[in-house]
């Protein structure tokens, strides 16, 4: 397996593609009419980068799957992801790229909340596609990063620029919200397959075996990333994943409180718990009644 391209510094990125680097902390790249030192397939960040890609001819493989980019698209990596990249020969760079390093925003607002990002743990497949207009205020906050940059640095500097990269990712959030409306028929048709994964995973013996599905399990059975799948099933139910899951277990419950005369213990046991009090704490905490009070009731 070839060596991965290791890159530490913001700094460095920028001479890698023979830019002016301006802050050591933080950069914007355009890079129409750029080339990098090398064309390297296996690279890893010391920062966190933001790419708006503008690929009008070239392949890019990221991790295991081939993603043609169109333009106006974006792809967020953060520090210490591996990055596998296949370019064909014909690829020339076009687009722009925010980098900004971790101990740019310590202190600040951004770095009390930068984990709030979930895209950041995307997969590239899972990218953000925008429209013409939200390219527009991308390019637009871009640009009064890059402001920032050329004035040189001052008392204020590190706040304006941390607000503006904050201002940028809380639009991305915005643009992932319309995104995740847009393509509602994509995110039903996933529902529908994390719906039919549960009821197989039910009515097998995985629950005596392994317990309650994981999100993780439920999101690589879907090829999707453990946050993106969280984030979309969220969005589509109201509910999150854990909660979603927790609920097709209370009424797989309720189906064998009412309707057989096994023991709650036994009941327990086979749909994953290993302690009865455990599910009696969970079914009274969802449903409103213990077990024994709701097979009274009913």
């Amino acid at each position: 397996m070839e060596k991965v391209l290791r890159i530490n510094a913001v700094s460095e990125h920028d001479k890698f593609y023979h830019q002016e680097n301006l802050h050591p902390l933080v950069s914007i790249i355009d890079f129409n009419g750029t080339a990098p030192e090398i064309y390297a397939s296996r690279m890893n960040f010391g920062f966190y980068a933001i790419y708006l890609k503008d690929v009008i001819c070239g392949d890019i493989k990221y991790g295991r799957d081939n993603y043609d980019y169109q333009d106006r698209t974006l792809v967020f990596v953060a520090p210490g992801q591996i990055i596998n990249v296949n370019i064909n020969k014909d690829y020339k760079p076009a687009g722009f790229a925010l980098l900004f390093h971790p101990d740019l925003i310590h202190g600040t607002s951004l770095g009390k909340h930068i984990n709030d990002y979930n895209f950041f743990s995307y997969e590239t497949r899972e990218a953000l596609h925008l429209s013409e207009r939200e390219r527009k205020i991308v390019l637009d906050c871009f640009e009064k990063i890059r402001y920032e940059l050329e004035q040189g640095s001052d008392q204020h500097s590190k706040t304006l620029i941390a607000a503006n990269i904050e201002l940028f990712l809380n639009y991305c959030v915005r643009f992932y919200d319309r995104q995740f409306i847009t393509r509602n028929e994509v995110n039903r048709s996933h529902i529908e397959k994390f719906e039919s994964l549960l009821k197989d995973y039910f009515h097998s013996d995985k629950l005596q075996i392994l317990g309650l599905p994981a999100v993780t399990y439920c999101a690589e059975q879907l090829h999707l990333s453990p946050n993106y799948f969280g984030d979309m099933v969220k969005k589509e139910t109201g509910k999150t994943p854990i909660e979603y899951i927790q609920l097709k277990v209370m009424d797989l419950a309720k189906e064998r409180i009412l309707g057989t005369n096994m023991p709650i213990s036994e009941i327990a046991y086979e749909l994953g718990f290993k302690y009865p009090q455990h599910f009696t704490r969970a079914f009274k905490k969802i449903i409103g009644y213990s077990p024994n009070e709701y097979r009274s009731l009913n």
